[in-house]
């Protein structure tokens, strides 16, 4: 592996781990920023699903372990995520802030795909 994609892995796995376990550990705190939620159920299970994928792209990047199908899910993900993120903010249903993880999630994405060019 590079170690530019390296790297990026690693803020990756890093932001993956901090947004998921965020609401796990401080709820009043995740909604002060990105606003009340009618579902905290909803909220903590996304948090648990992105978790897994932090612990696993560190660890793989961490062993020097990425292959393609880890790529996948963590490009995947960061798509999905913050796909949603924009289009719920910019549509009023979500506060705004979702906007800026639209914007790490993307640089997240766009730095993993030209590391992997280079």
């Amino acid at each position: 592996m590079r170690p530019p994609e390296r790297g990026i892995l690693a803020v990756h796995a890093s932001y993956f781990t901090i947004t998921g376990l965020w609401p796990l550990i401080h709820y009043r705190s995740f909604e002060a920023i990105t606003g009340p939620k009618r579902d905290d159920w909803l909220v903590k299970t996304l948090g648990v699903f992105i978790l897994p994928i932090g612990f696993a792209v560190a660890s793989a990047a961490a062993r020097d372990r990425v292959t393609a199908e880890l790529r996948l899910v963590v490009i995947g993900s960061s798509f999905a995520l913050g796909a949603a993120s924009a289009w719920y903010a910019l549509r009023g249903r979500i506060r705004r802030i979702y906007l800026a993880d639209a914007v790490v999630e993307s640089m997240l994405v766009a730095g993993l795909l030209l590391a992997r060019r280079r």
